[in-house]
This record gives structure tokens, sequence and C-alpha cells, in this order.
């Protein structure tokens, strides 16, 4: 990697960070400047603006996710064990895993609901894209008669990352992992019950 894509993907790490913790509006330029240790030049030479590095970080951020979720299936072929991989993703990320702040996608959701339609708009499609994948593992453990066939797709599908993104925000809100440990516990349980045969 050559000198300017390493301070690019370096500005983008402490960018992503900062806009997760504080959102698009909590984060100011001096802030940036201040975690980067870099001067607003050296910065707006690798983006053209504030907004280009805010949309930038955000898909530094979801490709962090993508990746722990693409770790976490790794080498598991049932459908129950991989659901409870995800499962697992979501369960660290109140503790800054992979990235500091919490769901890089509800938090960027939250923070430009009716400010930054952008913005918005790409955790809304970033959304959708874990829904599919999450709907894609249901489905294929249904056709491999890992899952009974009367599953429910859409239904796990929603209540896996409701429930999951549900305890995250309480987690953080109350500083309490309780929360997050009572939902792991009943998402585990729960997909336990549709297997078909064992996992």
């Amino acid at each position: 990697m050559r000198k300017g894509e390493q301070t690019k993907e370096y500005i983008l790490q402490k960018a992503a960070q900062l806009f997760n913790e504080r959102g698009y509006f909590g984060a100011s330029m001096s802030d940036i400047m201040t975690v980067t240790g870099m001067e607003k030049g050296g910065i707006y030479n690798h983006f053209k603006s504030k907004d280009d590095l805010a949309v930038q970080a955000y898909e530094y951020s979801v490709d962090l996710m993508r990746q722990a979720f693409a770790d976490a299936i790794k080498g598991k072929y049932h459908a129950v064990d991989r659901l409870q991989a995800v499962v697992g993703v979501f369960q660290k990320i109140p503790n800054g895993s992979p990235l500091a702040g919490g769901c890089p996608v509800i938090n960027t959701a939250v923070h430009t609901s009716h400010t930054h339609p952008q913005l918005h708009a790409s955790a809304q499609e970033t959304m959708l894209e874990w829904q599919d994948f999450v709907r894609r593992i249901v489905q294929l453990g249904i056709d491999r008669q890992q899952l009974k066939p009367d599953t429910d797709v859409e239904t796990v599908t929603t209540l896996l990352i409701s429930t999951l993104e549900g305890a995250i925000m309480l987690t953080q809100l109350h500083q309490d992992s309780r929360y997050m440990d009572r939902a792991t516990a009943h998402l585990v349980s729960y997909l336990q019950s549709l297997a078909l045969t064992e996992s």
C-alpha cells in the first residue's frame, strides 16, 4: 500500500470511530483534526469535503462489520451454527468490536434521520443487506434440511436483527451487559429450536 493510501485509511479509521461515537453533526472538522493529528488541508488532500469523508467513513465501518460476519461464519456449515455466529458478532458490538461506539448502521440511521439523506439512505441499504444475509442463511438451512421446513424466513430474520439491535441500545443506554446476555441467550435457544438435525 502506498503512503497516500495508508494515510487515507488512517484518516478513515479515526473518522469512522469518531462519527460512530458522536454522529455526523456531533463531530466537527476540529474534532477530526484532533483525532487524526492532521491539518484540515492534509485531510482534504484525500477527501473533497466533510460529507465525502463521512460517507467513506461509514462505508469503512460497514466493511469492518462485513469482515466480522465473514470471519464468524467461516468453516460453519449448519445454519444454526452460522446464525449463532452472527449473534456472536452483534454480542461484541457494545464492547467496541469491531468499532467503538455501537452499531454503525443504527447510529447512522438515528443521527441522520432528517438531516443527511445520503447517509440515511446508506444506512437503510446496509440494513437491507444484513437482512438479506440472514435471510439467505435461513433459506439455505431449510433447503439443506437443517432447519424445520415450516420455518418462516422473514420472522427469523426480523426477530434476530431487531432483538440484537434493541439489546445493543439497552446495553449501551444502561451500561449493563445483562441486556445483551439475556437477548443472546434467548436467541441461541430459539435458533436451536428451529433445527431439524443436530448442528
